[in-house]
């Protein structure tokens, strides 16, 4: 059975928490998405119609960029808007582009984060967070109970490759609870050791577009 994401369970669970701070990435764009509705989600870039949509347009005034197309794209731009705040505006001049379908390009992401700590936060005080949010509204439907399947296999792979208290994910009233450290608040893998990073490697095609560090 197929169930629609419904909260913002999704967040990254890296010892990171968005919760009442708007600072952590993937746990806004759980929470837009999950708003949104059910349904498989899209994982190229469309072709975009020539008028934007009244919803692009809102995005170009809440971002100050130039307005998002309508259509598949609209999350792609949406994103680059706010890829160029950080840029710009967040002084992280290496953030990199998102991926085709849109997504953020985490593992690129992580490997700034050593030098610039603030680059999953939507820039030092939150300077895109803006343009994060916005972003977001533009993400496609996704489908629960792929995604739930998606997580699962990712949890059994990391067992199978020595993280061997790596949690499944949950399902709970139709929303997908992520798996992965079993306290993280307080970790208990190292995520910086060799043998987690192959780990990580090893079961990164597990997860779909737009899952990876979700747990």
């Amino acid at each position: 059975m197929t169930s629609n994401t419904s909260s913002p369970s999704r967040g990254r669970t890296r010892g990171r928490t968005l919760v009442g701070s708007l600072l952590v990435l993937p746990v806004l764009a759980l929470a837009v998405a999950c708003g949104s509705g059910g349904g498989v989600k899209d994982s190229g870039v469309a072709t975009v119609p020539d008028e934007p949509s009244a919803t692009a347009s809102a995005t170009s005034s809440a971002t100050g960029g130039a307005p998002a197309s309508a259509g598949k794209g609209a999350f792609y731009d949406a994103q680059m808007v706010y890829v160029r705040c950080m840029r710009a505006k967040a002084g992280v001049k290496d953030f990199p582009d998102p991926k085709l379908s849109g997504y953020l390009d985490w593992t690129k992401i992580d490997e700034l984060s050593a030098a610039h700590p603030e680059v999953s936060k939507g820039g030092r005080n939150g300077a895109c967070v803006n343009e994060l949010l916005a972003a977001q509204q533009q993400e496609p439907e996704r489908d629960a109970q792929a995604e739930y399947e998606s997580m699962l296999s990712h949890a059994k792979c990391m067992r199978d490759n020595g993280v061997s208290r790596f949690q499944n994910p949950t399902m709970s009233g139709g929303n997908v609870i992520p798996g992965g450290d079993p306290n993280p608040a307080s970790p208990s893998f190292d995520r910086s050791s060799p043998a987690y990073k192959q780990a990580v490697n090893a079961c990164k095609d597990k997860l779909l577009d737009g899952l990876d560090g979700m747990q």
